[in-house]
């Protein structure tokens, strides 16, 4: 596995290969909010260790106004791929990749919550818990579908953009000059 990983190119292949599978299995295939479907494995980990964040958000959030705890878990989610893309970006940009793909990922997730909030079908971590979106949009649920078309629109582009980014950083680290230096 190490040898695999060594080669920039190969990490970027296969993070294309991931970008593809991913669109593939969200775009005409996998329904999170399909009860009798099971993630494949890699969503699943990406997934639960999103719900971590997303649930860690709820807690530090917890002293605050109860909108902002309860939007405190999407806004973790997301906030911490952003933060790391941030200081990714100003360490070596080149690097980028990895958390813009995350960043697009994270927001794709809070997009299909926020398109469950009028039907609250997705599965919560508990029975009887508030559905954030449900809650937040409480007041006007047809602003559900939207703005989630939005979330998601912006999701796909990010985790494009970083899969693109990632394979210009390989071209141009590869590229040789057309004349040599003297």
């Amino acid at each position: 596995m190490a040898a695999l990983l060594q080669s920039p190119a190969r990490i970027f292949k296969l993070l294309g290969y991931a970008y593809v599978f991913y669109l593939i299995v969200f775009l005409w295939g996998y329904d999170p909010t399909d009860r009798t479907v099971s993630p494949p494995f890699v969503l699943f980990v990406l997934d639960t260790v999103n719900l971590f964040i997303h649930e860690a958000g709820h807690f530090f959030f917890g002293l605050f106004p109860k909108w902002l705890y309860i939007f405190g878990g999407s806004f973790l989610q997301c906030f911490l791929p952003l933060l790391l893309l941030i200081l990714t970006w100003l360490k070596n940009p080149s690097q980028i990749s990895l958390p813009g793909f995350w960043l697009g990922e994270n927001i794709i997730n809070v997009s299909f919550y926020v398109r469950d909030a009028p039907v609250m079908r997705l599965r919560l971590i508990a029975r009887g818990v508030i559905h954030d979106w449900n809650w937040l949009l409480s007041d006007n649920l047809d602003a559900a579908e939207p703005l989630a078309d939005i979330l998601f629109i912006a999701g796909v582009l990010i985790c494009g953009t970083a899969v693109i980014w990632g394979v210009a950083t390989i071209f141009a680290r590869q590229a040789k000059p057309l004349i040599p230096d003297l």
